[in-house]
């Protein structure tokens, strides 16, 4: 337990060295807030109320789509992996351990969000802090899955970002925190659904955080998780 403990506290000093972690889960998120927040509260004051869910779901999702499978990649797709292998550690150690880190990094910049939107733009705290950072938790957790999977799957850094813009776009854009899904024609407005933002949306607005707004983010955790253990397995095997 001590050597996994002491593999995380490593991976989270690696990351902070990372500039595509610095950059997808503290810069990008924080400086699109900045710009947009005030924007969006002038356009909509009715922005106010949902604003830091919203900065923070578009965050969240840049951390674990953008930023995240890099690190991946970087790991299990070059000679990294064959120093696991060379030296007992089991593949899983370096996901698990970076899954953390970025949860730990994505934690933050979200609190940042929270603690910085009512002093900069007025917008409002969430009613219920702790079931939001229980809903926040479950998203982030999500998100990162599917990220695991991208980053294990996608083994090319030169067509990562292609598929991870095929899931951050539509993440963002039809999840409703950039407009009403209700202006959604009703196909797109389906589709949205598939991806996580939607549901992390519908868990953090509005006391969401309920089992009808649960069941399918755990089940998409599930199986994220399950492909990300046959996918290890098969660089085991490689």
């Amino acid at each position: 337990m001590s050597a996994f403990l002491y593999g995380v506290a490593l991976q989270w000093k690696l990351d902070i060295r990372s500039k595509s972690l610095l950059i997808s889960c503290y810069l990008v998120p924080l400086i699109f807030f900045a710009l947009m927040g005030g924007i969006f509260t002038s356009v909509n004051p009715e922005m106010k109320d949902t604003l830091i869910q919203s900065m923070t779901i578009m965050g969240v999702s840049m951390g674990a789509f953008i930023g995240f499978p890099v690190s991946l990649v970087e790991t299990y797709g070059s000679d990294v992996k064959n120093v696991y292998k060379v030296n007992g550690v089991p593949l899983f150690f370096g996901l698990i351990s970076m899954f953390l880190s970025t949860f730990i990094h994505l934690l933050l910049m979200s609190v940042i969000i929270l603690l910085a939107a009512p002093a900069a733009f007025g917008a409002s705290l969430p009613q219920n802090l702790p079931l939001y950072f229980a809903a926040l938790a479950v998203f982030t957790a999500v998100s990162l899955g599917v990220g695991s999977l991208l980053g294990l799957a996608v083994k090319s850094q030169a067509k990562l970002p292609l598929f991870a813009q095929l899931i951050f776009l539509p993440s963002i854009m039809l999840s409703g925190i950039m407009f009403p899904r209700d202006l959604l024609p009703e196909i797109l407005a389906f589709i949205g659904k598939v991806f996580p933002a939607t549901w992390g949306s519908q868990l953090m607005l509005n006391d969401g955080f309920r089992l009808q707004n649960l069941w399918y983010p755990l089940l998409l955790f599930i199986v994220s998780s399950t492909g990300c253990a046959l996918l290890l397995s098969k660089l085991k095997k490689e």
